[in-house]
């Protein structure tokens, strides 16, 4: 009897030990992995749900059709009896050609003349982090304060970011500006806008100029039928009361505008910005801001930027 229990005992000593199936160790396996991956995805949910958060929908922003990516046909130029039929005379020459710009480190400037980069932002940027932006060279910003609803009723808004904007920009160290996004199709509404400017830049410390953004939206805007004529007077209006309140007013424009929409020669008093995509500069006209990309990235801004040059020896 001992022996045969002896037996056993050492039957299950050596008895080979069973192994586990290829299907069960890849199923174990499997398991370990899903775990890790809600794991990481718990992690970073926050993120994720920050970054994919679809920004609120302003109310008729024509900035918004541009952030969205919408193709802009240029609009044939609106006759008006008043127009000069003779050939408008040719603003000041630009002194800067296509070699004069050429990036040092991350940002764009010219070899013949002192620069600074800057960058321009809206409500569509969201919330940026101006120590980071300052960091990485940027020494200037221009900040949205408003804009005009390019719908029918053409109501102003506030740009829902731009206390905050202007706040961080300034406590950064930068020098700030601030542009309006106009739809104005008369005289009298150019001068409500800069009136609406006025009213909220009051008590900041500007070193940058006010500027007038008007632009051409759509088939379908308030502005769609603007003549060269009305255009013009509505830029000095607002241009004009800007600087009667103390400012430096600005005129921005792209090249087509500035050709077709507009009599430039008139509006030479003023500092001009240029939105020319670009690193090559082929504009034949003096200008003071080049808006050289709306594509750019900066540190301490998530997503696309606009970023600019601005000539420092026009001004300081």
């Amino acid at each position: 009897m001992e022996d045969t229990v002896l037996t056993e005992e050492l039957d299950q000593v050596h008895a080979p030990r069973k192994k586990l199936r290829p299907e069960l160790i890849m199923a174990i396996i499997a398991g370990i992995l899903a775990v890790l991956t809600l794991v990481l995805t718990l992690v970073s949910l926050p993120e994720i749900m920050k970054q994919e958060e679809p920004r609120e929908t302003l109310p008729e922003d024509p900035q918004q059709l541009l952030q969205g990516g919408h193709a802009v046909t240029m609009p044939i130029p609106t006759e008006n009896p008043e127009e000069p039929t003779e050939p408008l005379p040719e603003p000041e020459k630009n002194p800067y050609g296509k070699l004069d710009f050429q990036y040092e480190g991350r940002y764009l400037g010219c070899v013949k003349a002192g620069t600074i980069p800057g960058i321009d932002v809206s409500y569509y940027q969201g919330d940026i982090d101006w120590d980071k932006v300052k960091a990485s060279g940027i020494e200037f910003a221009m900040i949205r304060l408003g804009y005009r609803g390019y719908g029918e009723e053409g109501k102003l808004v506030e740009d829902n970011l731009f206390e905050q904007n202007i706040k961080g920009a300034l406590e950064a160290g930068l020098q700030v500006g601030v542009y309006f996004f106009s739809q104005a199709i008369t005289v009298a509404e150019a001068e409500e806008e800069a009136d609406f400017v006025l009213k909220r830049i009051a008590g900041y410390e500007l070193t940058m100029p006010v500027v007038y953004d008007w632009e051409y939206i759509s088939a379908e805007a308030r502005t769609a039928n603007m003549d060269r004529r009305t255009l013009t007077d509505c830029y000095l209006a607002f241009c004009g009361k800007i600087q009667e309140a103390g400012y430096t007013p600005m005129a921005y424009f792209n090249t087509y505008q500035s050709r077709s929409l507009m009599n430039l020669t008139e509006l030479e008093d003023y500092p001009f910005w240029l939105a020319l995509y670009s690193d090559r500069m082929t504009y034949p006209y003096r200008i003071e801001m080049w808006q050289y990309t709306d594509s750019g990235r900066v540190p301490g801004i998530q997503g696309n930027v606009d970023i600019n040059l601005y000539f420092v020896d026009e001004f300081f």
